[in-house]
């Protein structure tokens, strides 16, 4: 979001526009309702107008008043039915029905003073999705499943060396049993002279 301060900045730096306050961070979850504050800068009718900046840093008009008593007029692609601009002579307000991830974005009130754009306030709101916590919920899960893979990989691998064992015992009895008599006799006395040697 740094960066499309930056770029709001240089734009409204090259566009002649000065800011009169700090802009703060609102962080909103999406599906909520957001009320966005600008104080009335002015005691004679002027046009306010509120805008928005978005990360693709396009400036866009969302609505403007002239007389807190008249309704507002909305820019194109901005209806009344997401948004409301309204004043109560001191505190002029957008409110942002439903947020969603697209209303994201830097977004400001102003007024002309001499021809000239003057920003009074600049509230940058984030809206967090459903999707925001699924990078760490991935990587939870991801984490689960390597230790899971793991332990099976180990437990494998020690079946793998009991059966290893076992065949070559099985092997060991098989050939001893298929040994004719007199062959077992053989390897008894050849094993009972080996014992009595030691």
């Amino acid at each position: 979001m740094g960066n499309v301060t930056f770029v709001t900045g240089l734009l409204l730096f090259s566009l002649g526009w000065f800011s009169v306050s700090d802009s703060q961070t609102l962080e909103v979850k999406s599906g909520e309702e957001v009320t966005l504050l600008c104080s009335n800068f002015s005691s004679s009718p002027t046009l306010i107008s509120w805008f928005r900046v978005t990360k693709r840093a396009k400036l866009t008009c969302i609505a403007s008043m002239f007389k807190p008593h008249e309704p507002a007029s909305f820019c194109t692609g901005f209806q009344s039915e997401k948004f409301q601009m309204s004043t109560n002579i001191s505190t002029v307000f957008l409110k942002i029905k439903q947020v969603d991830l697209l209303d994201s974005g830097l977004y400001f009130c102003g007024f002309r003073m001499s021809y000239q754009p003057v920003i009074v306030e600049a509230t940058n709101v984030e809206v967090q999705g459903v999707l925001d916590g699924l990078p760490k919920v991935m990587s939870m899960i991801l984490g689960a499943l390597t230790v899971i893979l793991f332990v099976a990989i180990i437990c494998l691998a020690l079946q793998i060396k009991r059966l290893k064992k076992a065949i070559v015992t099985n092997l060991d009895t098989d050939e001893r049993n298929r040994r004719t008599g007199s062959q077992r006799e053989v390897q008894s006395r050849t094993e009972t002279r080996t014992e009595r040697t030691v």
